[in-house]
This record gives C-alpha cells, structure tokens and sequence, in this order.
C-alpha cells in the first residue's frame, strides 16, 4: 500500500460508526445550478455530498426550497443540515461544517479583446459587472463600491447583457468557465475573453445541526469519504472534469489526478484546483506529480504505460457537460 493510499483511508471508532448506522438526513438547498438542482438535473454539489453519504452508509434526501426557508428550517428542526452551504461565524452557532469539498471560484469574463487582468474588484472602478441577483457573493462584493453590479436572473441572461453591451463584464465560476472553454471552444474564441485570477473566493461546505445526535461523526465520515473520492477519480467524474490537482498525500505538494487510472499520452498541467482546508489557491504549486490507481509519480515519463490512452480517446466525454451557454438569442 502507497502512502497516498493511506492518507485517504480512515479508520472508525465503534462509537463513531453506532452513532450514524441508523441515521436519516434530512438536508434542504436551494435551486443553485449547476451546483445545487431537483435530482433529475444537474447538481454538482449535491452529488459530490451524497455519493459520500452513501460510501459512508449514511441515508439522506435533500429537498429544494428558497434559501430563507432552508437556514428557517435548519433552525426550527425540520431540516438536519444543507449539503451545500458557505460558511459565516453565524451559521456556525448552529451548524457543524465539514472541510470544504469544493470552492466558488468567480473570475471576470467579458467581450472577445477586453482587458480581463483586474486582480480585484476594486480595479473596476465605474465599470458594468452583471452578477446572478440571488447569489450571495458575500462580503468581498457588498463592500466593492468600485463596480456598479447589474443584476441578472441567471448567467445566461449575464451573457446575454454582455454580448448585447448592456454590461462591459459578468462574473463566472470558474468550474463553468472551465466547461465552457472546454465543450463551446470556438464560440468561446469568437465571443469571450476571460480573466485568469479569482476576485470573489467562497468555499462550499456540507453542515449538519450541532445539536443533532452523532453529528460529529456524521462530519467526520463525510470528510473522510470526500478525500477517498478525490483520489480514486470518483470526484472527477461526477464534476465531468479530466483532471483535477489535490494534494493527495498531505504533504503541501499537489497531485494531477486523473478520472480514470488511465489517463492520456498528452500530460496536462491544468488540472482544475481542489484546496485542502486554510489554503489558498496560489500556495498550492504546480509541481510535475501524478497519483494513478493509488501510487504517485514523479514526471509524466515516470507514468507507467499502460495507464496512457492517445488524448482524442480520453478527452471524448462520456456524458454531455453539466452546462453551456447558449450564444445565439
């Protein structure tokens, strides 16, 4: 066994497997896509969390409401939790967080040779910048005076705004982005020029009631689980992602990571970012490691074989993106 494996396994006390054997979550989000959505479409976040509940034989359900009823209904017991929240010194009276599973990441996206190199929002200062208006993008963004923030529905109706000069920018994730770019390239080139740096960062959290019987050990088994899915591919596949770059081993040093154990005769170093806890995006490096069916290598020559595909077989997409835009209206 690597020591990459053996980081991501967990072993459990009686104590803590007694105390969620007979548990039922009862979690509420609200409508978020593609994050957070009804079972029969797509929801990322919502099946990152419970295909760790299910690994970890915790049953659960989430049911979509507005989002006041979901903090209302955590708070009066009609909800054990949410799967997808961000954290705040408030909610955290209440709530139990796990380590975050995923971060929000929103970078600046405008017109085909627009200059998207603003570092923060206070670099655009008097400039148009359409946002979702039922997102909290918290506080980094109610306190930028800088920009005036045009509110959209959606970020199809941001693109819209966009490309029909109502605005000069809209903020994107950057997970979306990454679809975009990936699955609408040459709509992309001809009509997009996107920024590089995050300006609004929020790390998203599976919580339960702290005062729910086991939660801890709820927490605590979904936290392992996240961390087993990051290494066997799991993750990337639910996120439909190729690549991702984690830090496998614990050792400050982050692993490319690839879908499925074989991955492709093209290495790429672009592997979409997961952070471990009190990270930031830039400490983590970009250093030349894979970690493939449970052991690392240093160098992509150092790659066995018989893990390598030719690129046009491994970058077909099993399964349609979780979303695109449409750029014609």
């Amino acid at each position: 066994m690597s020591a990459g494996t053996t980081v991501v396994l967990m072993l459990l006390s009686p104590s803590l497997v007694f105390a969620t054997e007979h548990v039922e979550l009862r979690l509420a989000s609200d409508m978020w896509p593609p994050f957070t959505d009804t079972a029969e479409r797509s929801r990322l976040a919502l099946d990152l969390v419970h295909e760790a509940l299910n690994r970890a034989e915790i049953k659960a359900t989430t049911r979509i409401v507005d989002f006041g009823a979901v903090i209302l209904g955590i708070q009066d017991g009609i909800f054990d939790g949410s799967g997808a929240l961000w954290r705040s010194p408030e909610r955290e009276i209440l709530l139990l967080f796990s380590e975050p599973y995923l971060e929000n990441r929103l970078v600046l996206v405008g017109r085909a040779g627009s200059d998207v190199s603003a570092a923060s929002l206070s670099d655009l200062d008097g400039k148009k910048v359409a946002i979702v208006g039922t997102y909290s993008y918290g506080d980094t963004a109610k306190n930028a005076t800088e920009p005036v923030f045009i509110k959209g529905q959606n970020d199809q109706e941001n693109l819209q705004k966009l490309l029909g000069g109502e605005v000069e920018y809209m903020l994107v994730d950057e997970l979306l982005i990454r679809y975009v770019l990936q699955h609408q390239k040459s709509d992309a080139a001809k009509y997009l020029q996107v920024g590089t740096t995050p300006l609004i960062r929020r790390t998203l959290h599976f919580a339960v009631r702290k005062a729910m019987p086991g939660s801890a050990a709820i927490v605590e088994k979904f936290d392992a689980e996240i961390k087993n899915m990051l290494a066997d591919g799991s993750y990337n596949r639910i996120l439909r992602l190729n690549w991702i770059r984690v830090d496998v081993d614990g050792d400050g040093r982050t692993e490319l990571v690839p879908m499925n154990p074989q991955a492709a005769t093209i290495p790429t170093t672009a592997g979409y970012k997961i952070l471990p806890p009190n990270a930031s995006s830039d400490s983590a490096d970009e250093s030349d490691r894979y970690f493939i069916d449970g052991q690392t290598y240093e160098g992509w020559d150092n790659v066995p074989e018989r893990y390598k595909l030719p690129e046009e077989i491994f970058q077909k997409p099993d399964v349609p993106p979780p979303y695109l835009y449409k750029f014609t209206f």
